[in-house]
């Protein structure tokens, strides 16, 4: 899938482990972004077949009042149900696919940061040239995630589960980030990996 010269780095890690965190001290340096939790919304907005398909195959429950999706309702039922999961992502995965694809083809820079929190069994593994993974330890996923959306421990731990084992993740890593530290420590890491992806960045565009 990789066709042009363009140094790409796929940056993943499991829910709430700091993943936009980093992204956004990349893009701060000017590195072009492209994460496919963005795309992914885009691709399901009002008028999208992705989101037509969505209600044919899941009903109106995931539907809002305003014609939009119901982004609480699916998460839910794609959490509770694996088969409603699996149908999830047989609807958006290739669509998800070939808009990021499209997208950072179009992007440029002197290498780009792609997001992909599913990458362990994601094609795009082979669109990239090097995996960063954001890592952290569970009980600190769970926190943060009940933290952030709100949701009960139970909840927590099934939408953790869902994902690829941490050790899963780590076995395809180039680089880690292990995010329990400050932000301070955070900017510090990403600061010294833009340095590394912009050397090897330029060493693929002059063939050396």
């Amino acid at each position: 899938m990789q066709e042009d010269l363009v140094f790409r780095v796929a940056l993943t890690g499991g829910i709430a482990s700091g993943k936009s965190t980093v992204a956004r001290l990349f893009s701060a340096r000017s590195v072009p972004v492209i994460d496919t939790d963005v795309v992914a919304r885009e691709v399901v907005e009002t008028g999208q077949p992705a989101l037509a398909q969505i209600a044919e195959t899941f009903g109106d429950g995931v539907i809002a009042g305003d014609g939009s999706l119901d982004r609480k309702a699916l998460r839910h039922l794609v959490f509770a149900v694996d088969s409603a999961r699996q149908q999830l992502e047989a609807i958006l995965h290739p669509v998800i696919r070939e808009e990021t694809v499209r997208q950072a083809r179009a992007a440029g820079g002197d290498y780009q940061i792609i997001v992909v929190p599913l990458l362990t069994s994601s094609p795009l593994k082979l669109f990239v040239n090097r995996i960063l993974v954001v890592d952290c330890d569970e009980e600190t996923q769970i926190r943060r995630l009940m933290e952030r959306d709100a949701e009960d421990e139970e909840q927590a731990r099934r939408m953790l589960n869902a994902q690829s084992t941490r050790e899963e993740r780590l076995a395809i890593a180039d680089d880690v980030i292990e995010n329990s530290g400050t932000l301070d420590d955070l900017d510090a890491e990403v600061e010294r990996l833009d340095a590394s992806y912009r050397l090897l960045a330029k060493k693929q565009r002059h063939g050396f």
